[in-house]
This record gives structure tokens, C-alpha cells and sequence, in this order.
């Protein structure tokens, strides 16, 4: 592919601070392009960005892309954003410009063994393990995470090899843009039909993905859906299984919870005992997880030490059940599910857990998935002991499907909802109880209400 970066001096990104974004971003600057960006709320990533020494405006407004001569923006920034619309109109002048995934296709096709990470859940973890492997592999890798990993410092890292891990996104077909060498699908779940309409094409998105592979495609041989975009694919790339059972190529045997936030498996492959694993994540989907990793690994070629130092040094991904504070008796945890699905394994985790009671404070995410997905939302926050709603964040959207939190609260038995953040975390603080667990559930800013919670506890 071309790549429209050569002779290019001044990159500027729209909505910088980005989970896609940001990482994107750290590698530019580490190749020593000069970078500037813009975003509308201050957030830590933010405050990264800026000690890199990346200008920031906040605030989209037309002149913030100054003399730019490559402007990159995401598929969740809005036509009618007016650094979009006059980055547009420079086009003509012949500027460059690229959404996220053209530039993240661009780099995932500079590396030889590019791990790209596809699926309706899971991605983030499972990248994150990836990088978990390669680093205890000392293979100095690069990656591009949706989420934040302590041992990166951040969602991004530019390293030196030929190795790469990134997620693969389907959200309006953005992982068709890239150069996947190893591709693993997690599952394909109903999710985004907002803009696929159908299962059907959905699974004709990843069969597509399937067929960009070049060495090995992982797949979830328990999914019917996965398997059958796998099967649709045209290509003759050899596939992998990994699931539950020996009816996978890799699967795990012996499963034993260690404690509320950790458990061992031995990994196997086909008969042969692989190595014991320990994972220190909560959570019986976390052991499938590392199944998924460790098969993407050992396929390539990683050692099996590296793949269980890796593993047990994986504590997780920021706002992947993420705990963040014991306080009084109350814990607090936030974690980024945003699909029902995803609410369901997060919950059911915790109630296995030995907490008295499970708090879910949950913000809805976009007005199309919250109405496609109303019961299935309602079921899967029901299964929390309590349950309280923020307001539903909107994102790229305008309710044009007139849905609003308190149609979702009243499909839920003492579900209550709140239009300020303030006022969330005020009823909480006010009615929990010692022995309580309190999660907050949400890709938007839910965090922000975790961290008004602690604060009042500290009072």
C-alpha cells in the first residue's frame, strides 16, 4: 500500500486523546513526525499527550489544523465537526486525509508479524495478554491497545522488531484497512448493527478480515458465528481453534479458582500439556481469554515460558474490572463493558466473588445500541443486586430513537436513575453498606462517578 506519511512534516489528529488515537499518536512522535491534536474533554490521556510535548486544543474549531499537511480523524468523529469539514475542503489542496484505521493499517503493514486482535468482546485483554507474552519474550514489540496496560505506560509502545499486536476493530468495516499476519476472532456478537443491519453481513465483515490474514487465523471454535465467517473466508490460511473443550486445538484442562482474582489451568494442545498457567484476573472468561493468547503465541513461534511469565504477569487492563479502591468496607471496581454481553461476564464474576452485595452503576452508550439491545441490557444489569443509570452518553449520535435511562430503568426491578453524575454517586455513597461491591460499567466517562464515589467515601 502507499504510504501517504513519506515526505509528510505536521501530522494533527481530531480527537487526539482517543483509545484508537493515542497510541497511534505515540508512535508518530517516536518516528519524529510533529504532531498537534484536539479533543473536547480533559482527561489523564490528555495530560500524556501534552508530556510528550504534543500541543492540544480543546475544543474542535476550524483553525486548529493550521499548516497540517496529514489530518487524521476516527470514525466516531461527526461530519458536521468543523476541524473534519475544513480538513476536508484542504483535501482538495492536496493535503492527506486519513481516518484512524487507514493510518493504523499503514502501520500494522511495517511489521512481519502483526497480532490483530478481532472480536464483539474481549479485544483489549487479549491484546493486552499478547504484549504481556512478547515483552517476557524480550521481542521488543510495538502495539496499539484500545486500553491502558501499567507495563506500557499507556495504550501505545514503539518498539524494534517485527512484532506487533493492535485490536482490529469491525466498528464501519475499520479492520479491513489492515495487514493482519496473525488475526484472532474472539466471537462476533450481535453489536454495531446500527451500521451492519444484519448478522449476516456482519459475519461477511469478519469473513473479509479472515481473508486479509497472511500466516494463521485463530478462531473461537466454540462460536458458531466465528466459525462460520471462518468457513465463508476465502483463503486458504491454515486456522486454529482454541475454546473449552479438546474439540479446540487449545483449550484449557483443570481449571482451579486460586481466589476472588486469580486461577490456574493447564494449557493444552490437542492431548499434550502444554504448562500450567496462573491468571490474575477475575473471572472464568479471563481463563478463555488467555487460552485465545497463548494460542496466537505458541502458533507463532513464542516460547512456553514466555507465555506463562507472560500470563501470570498480566494483572489486568485499566478499566478491565479494574479495581480501584477499598474503602470503609466498600469496594470499588470499573470496568469498560459497554455491550450486554460483556455487563453479563462482569457481573457474574462478581457475584461468584464474596461480596455482600454487587452495585452496578451503569452508563448506557449510544441511542441505537441501547434501543436494539433494551431487554438484553435490562437482563444482564439485572443481574446486580442493585442498579443505578446515568443518563444515556450519546457519542457520535443524536437520539433520533427518542430512548432515554428511565426506559431502560423501568424494564428493571428497583433500578433508579439519575441525569447528573453528582447525583449518582451521592445516591450510592448514601445507601451502600459494609461488605459491599460497587462497579461502575461504561465505555464514556462512567469512571468519572467512580471517582466522585471514592471522594465522598473519604469525607
Amino acid at each position: 500500500m502507499e504510504n501517504f506519511l513519506t515526505g509528510k512534516k505536521h501530522i494533527h489528529f481530531i480527537g487526539i486523546g482517543g483509545s484508537g488515537m493515542y497510541p497511534l499518536a505515540q508512535i508518530l512522535h517516536t518516528k519524529g513526525y510533529y504532531l498537534t491534536g484536539s479533543d473536547n474533554n480533559e482527561t489523564s490521556t490528555l495530560d500524556a499527550v501534552r508530556k510528550m510535548g504534543i500541543p492540544v486544543y480543546m475544543g474542535q474549531a476550524a483553525e486548529n489544523i493550521g499548516d497540517a499537511d496529514c489530518i487524521v480523524y476516527s470514525a466516531a468523529i461527526m461530519d458536521d465537526n468543523p476541524e473534519l469539514i475544513a480538513a476536508r475542503e484542504s483535501e482538495k489542496r492536496g493535503v492527506k486525509l486519513a481516518e484512524r484505521s487507514e493510518l493504523l493499517g499503514l502501520v500494522t503493514a511495517q511489521f512481519n508479524k502483526a497480532f490483530c486482535v478481532a472480536g464483539t468482546h474481549g479485544k483489549t485483554t487479549v491484546t493486552s495478554m499478547l504484549m504481556m507474552i512478547l515483552l517476557a519474550e524480550k521481542v521488543d514489540p510495538s502495539a496499539v491497545i484500545g486500553g491502558k496496560l501499567k507495563a506500557i505506560g499507556g495504550s501505545g509502545r514503539a518498539g524494534n522488531s517485527e512484532y506487533m499486536v493492535c485490536e482490529a476493530c469491525e466498528f464501519k468495516d475499520t479492520f479491513l484497512h489492515l495487514f493482519p499476519n496473525i488475526s484472532v476472532i474472539l466471537n462476533i456478537d450481535h453489536d454495531h448493527l446500527d451500521y451492519f443491519k444484519t448478522m449476516d453481513n456482519l459475519k461477511h465483515s469478519f469473513s473479509k478480515f479472515c481473508e486479509l490474514t497472511t500466516d494463521f487465523i485463530i478462531a473461537n471454535g466454540d462460536d458458531e458465528n466465528t466459525m462460520e465467517a471462518v468457513k465463508n473466508a476465502n483463503t486458504k490460511v491454515k486456522v486454529v481453534t482454541f475454546g473449552k473443550t479438546d474439540k479446540c486445538d487449545f483449550y484449557p484442562y483443570h481449571i482451579k479458582q486460586i481466589s476472588d482474582f486469580s486461577w490456574e489451568f493447564t494449557l493444552m494442545s490437542r492431548l499434550e500439556q502444554l504448562c500450567r498457567i496462573v491468571v490474575n484476573v477475575p473471572g472464568i472468561h479471563n481463563v478463555y481469554n488467555a487460552v485465545a493468547a497463548a494460542a496466537a503465541a505458541f502458533t507463532a513461534g513464542i516460547s512456553i515460558p514466555a507465555i506463562k511469565q507472560g500470563l501470570a504477569d498480566f494483572s489486568g487492563a485499566q478499566r478491565r474490572f479494574e479495581k480501584l479502591a477499598e474503602i470503609k468496607g466498600v469496594t470499588f471496581v470499573d470496568d469498560y463493558g459497554h455491550h450486554p454481553a460483556e455487563i453479563a461476564a462482569t457481573l457474574k464474576t462478581a457475584k461468584d466473588m464474596t461480596f455482600q452485595r454487587v452495585w452496578v452503576v451503569h452508563q448506557p452508550f449510544t441511542y441505537s445500541r441501547t434501543a436494539m439491545l433494551l431487554d438484553e441490557f435490562a437482563d444482564a444489569l439485572s443481574i446486580a443486586d442493585k442498579v443505578v443509570l446515568t443518563e444515556i452518553m450519546g457519542g457520535r449520535e443524536k437520539n433520533t430513537y427518542n430512548i432515554y435511562a428511565k426506559d431502560l430503568a423501568e424494564k428493571i426491578d428497583g433500578c433508579v436513575w439519575f441525569p447528573t453524575f453528582e447525583e449518582t454517586a451521592r445516591y450510592v455513597v448514601d445507601n451502600v453498606e459494609y461488605g459491599d461491591l460497587v462497579i461502575t460499567t461504561g465505555c464514556g466517562d462512567v469512571n468519572k462517578v467512580a471517582d466522585m464515589m471514592i471522594e465522598m467515601m473519604k469525607a
